[in-house]
């Protein structure tokens, strides 16, 4: 328990620190390990929500974590202490706003600076003047954070891809200085072009203002994508937590905010309320709609003793409810904590280019130094040996590397929105190659969600219409679901009085003249209207298939039998063929029971069912699979979902579905046809594919280019270009996903 004070924990235990400054895997990778050196210690550094959680012996403070983290070169803060009653939360530091302003600005600089250095026709009279001061603000203002970044690994002895960011467009910017003011750049009818001597000439005349100022934005570019995808990390919490209510009425009538509520506290639900925390009935009785929670197409009637779970929604009549668990122990709150256990130790593609880079970047420039002493050696002079030695740095810049991953996200997430897919980072894109198990949620997701009329079993001599008319103008009256389902089916507008709700039972009122009842058999029962032997068969068929069933009568007689059910969606059997074409092995998992599942499933052409389940042992099968080996993609569009979406390899959410789950999920099928999801599978594999060959590329120019520019082969003009073109083909190689069907 944290202090009411501080917000601290008490001596020894566990903490969650807010970590700043990271730029890569690797610079988690060193907190953890400095962190893991003190006594006790054990910490895990998330890099994608920049966190770290830290359990701590009683001799250590958390002071001395935050202490341990700074000499890393890296900031903590500690937990915020919580908000005085009535005050509002502190609000998240935008650190996206600033990064978007600082590329914007480098775009719009760099640009005229690139296109004047390769556009002969566009280098007027001193035209060189204005690319330096152009290019200056890019190198300094927008190339600020790689700059932060490389003198903070420096000091920690420590290379990443910002040391080489840093260190090639200072030294192009440094030697574009020189040129102007010392060799002959810097005169009035200078023209820059892709001319050059092989390893006579002392690139004097060149300035390299385009590669500093170009290599920055671009790899300013890759920086914000990335962070705009690490900023949703948070995001299915917030929206999990943000379902529960804010208020609740206490049984005396006092609204007070859900904090103040206490286990014991009696509260007021009424109809169409939130519940606020999970309770035991005590007065009243109605049907509760917790579907968003537990899956459950149909509505589940409680009565005094019945137990209901905070955030499910009370359809029907008032309640009195006793809280027994608030706060941090509700299934709300559990689900949270699923959601975010389950994000923990997922792996993004993008990670790969910083751990070749960290042997990559000590190689560059060890042979950017080789090269300088060598050709010192040999005589060739300081100009030329500089020139060699800056080529080495320009040519081997990552700029091909920064753009690899974020240009094909780019496109291969465009032409998924107009698929109606949405991928939400290249973290969703790392296993979806070895995918050859998928796991279906049932409600919303293979069927439509909603309960629907299915079929009218009329007794002998009565119209469909007229039972339609009768019942469905009663039901019109009523709240529960199963009611707006016949409602919507029948559209009657004849008139209704004396309507009253039988507790449990059903509905009773008078349509046009007639006494009509609609529910259970028992409520037809106590007016003496029995069902006939057909009818009667027909509602115990409906209940064998899992589906509801209610009777209708008037005027002293049985006349119909209703059914409605949750029915599978006119696609789903389709969908499932084509995940079995891609190799996959569907699963249907529910919260509904056996029959109505197995029903579904047979309809949709699913073999695997595992049914009723609770939100936790969703996470259980997805882990079980896993363990055995498979590697799962999981479907579904409920809260219910939220937990396993996250846990799974991939997580696939219905557009249709509840925010959490999409906020959850890697892959949101916007038009909640289940057909997507077979397409966005083979999308995401082609978009990794793409990602994975543009980081080959990228590396193998580096290695093909760098003795070239070693052996004085290249100037840094040419090495400009060709780090240039590296660009450009890996753009073109990513824009072939638009080709994508």
């Amino acid at each position: 328990m944290t202090s009411m004070t501080t917000g601290r924990p008490p001596a020894g235990g566990e903490i969650e620190l807010a970590i700043g400054g990271m730029t890569c895997a690797s610079c988690a990778a060193r907190i953890e390990r400095k962190l893991n050196k003190l006594d006790g210690v054990t910490a895990t550094v998330n890099y994608a929500t920049e966190k770290a959680k830290v359990a701590y012996p009683g001799d250590v403070t958390p002071e001395d974590l935050v202490a341990e983290v700074e000499k890393a070169g890296y900031t903590a803060e500690l937990p915020a202490p919580p908000s005085p009653e009535g005050t509002e939360e502190p609000v998240e530091p935008d650190t996206l706003t600033p990064l978007r302003q600082r590329l914007i600005i480098s775009i719009v600089l760099s640009a005229p600076v690139v296109a004047m250095a390769m556009i002969p026709a566009l280098q007027f009279d001193n035209w060189q003047w204005l690319s330096l001061a152009l290019a200056g603000p890019v190198v300094v203002y927008g190339g600020w954070p790689f700059h932060r970044a490389a003198w903070t690994n420096l000091r920690h002895g420590a290379a990443t891809m910002d040391t080489l960011v840093s260190m090639g467009t200072i030294a192009a910017f440094v030697w574009s200085l020189w040129a102007l003011f010392f060799g002959t750049a810097g005169m009035p009818g200078m023209r820059h072009g892709f001319e050059f001597t092989l390893s006579g000439g002392d690139g004097s005349g060149n300035i390299y203002f385009e590669a500093a100022a170009g290599v920055i934005t671009f790899i300013l570019a890759g920086r914000y994508f990335e962070a705009r995808s690490k900023r949703r990390a948070g995001a299915a919490l917030r929206a999990l937590l943000s379902m529960g209510a804010k208020e609740v009425t206490l049984a005396s009538g006092e609204l007070v905010p859900i904090d103040g509520l206490k286990v014991g506290d009696l509260f007021l639900v009424r109809p169409g309320e939130k519940i606020a925390t999970d309770g035991v009935v005590v007065e009243g009785s109605s049907a509760v709609d917790a579907s968003m929670l537990t899956g459950e197409s149909v509505p589940v009637e409680v009565r005094p003793g019945d137990t209901v779970v905070g955030a499910t929604v009370n359809a029907g009549g008032r309640l009195v409810v006793r809280a027994t668990r608030v706060g941090s122990d509700t299934q709300l709150a559990q689900m949270a904590r699923l959601v975010e256990d389950a994000q923990n130790g997922k792996a993004a593609v993008q990670r790969l280019a910083d751990r070749i880079s960290a042997v990559f970047v000590p190689i560059v420039i060890v042979l950017s130094v080789v090269t300088l002493g060598f050709w010192l050696g040999t005589g060739s002079g300081a100009t030329a040996a500089f020139t060699a030695a800056v080529a080495v740095l320009i040519i081997a810049c990552p700029c091909a590397l920064g753009l690899a991953t974020p240009t094909a996200l780019m496109v291969g997430t465009g032409r998924g929105a107009q698929l109606g897919i949405l991928i939400k980072g290249p973290e969703a894109l790392e296993s979806t190659h070895g995918i050859d198990t998928v796991v279906l949620d049932k409600t919303g997701t293979v069927t439509s969600g909603t309960m629907t009329l299915k079929d009218v079993f009329t007794a002998e001599g009565e119209e469909r219409d007229e039972v339609l008319r009768l019942a469905g103008a009663l039901e019109a009256a009523s709240e529960h679901p199963i009611a707006r389902a016949v409602a919507r089916a029948a559209n009657s507008t004849a008139k209704v009085e004396d309507f009253a709700n039988v507790e449990g039972l059903g509905v009773q009122g008078v349509v046009d003249g007639h006494a009509v009842l609609v529910g259970r058999p028992q409520l037809l029962a106590e007016w003496s209207q029995h069902l006939p032997s057909g009818l009667s068969e027909e509602l115990d068929r409906a209940w064998a298939r899992g589906e509801t069933a209610v009777a209708v009568g008037w005027d002293g007689k049985a006349r119909a039998v209703l059914t409605v059910a949750d029915v599978i969606k006119p696609t789903s059997a389709e969908a499932i063929t084509e995940l079995r074409a891609l190799g996959l092995r569907p699963i249907l998992l529910t919260g509904d029971n056996e029959t109505v599942a197995r029903t579904v499933a047979e309809a949709a052409g699913i073999d695997d069912v595992i049914a009723e389940v609770l939100p936790a042992d969703k996470v259980e099968v997805v882990k079980r699979l896993q363990t055995e080996g498979r590697t799962v993609a999981m479907i579904g569009d409920g809260v219910n979902d939220a937990a396993a979406l996250a846990q799974a390899d991939l997580g696939m959410a219905m557009g249709t579905g509840t925010d959490v789950a999409i906020e959850a999920s890697d892959l949101t099928l916007v038009r909640g046809d289940l057909r997507v999801a077979a397409d966005a599978i083979r999308l995401s594999r082609r978009t990794l594919r793409t990602i994975k060959g543009n980081l080959f590329w990228a590396f193998a120019y580096n290695v093909a280019a760098i003795p070239l520019a070693a052996s004085g082969l290249l100037t840094p003009m040419i090495a400009g270009g060709a780090m240039a073109l590296s660009s450009v083909f890996v753009v073109s190689n990513s824009l072939r996903l638009r080709r994508f069907r």
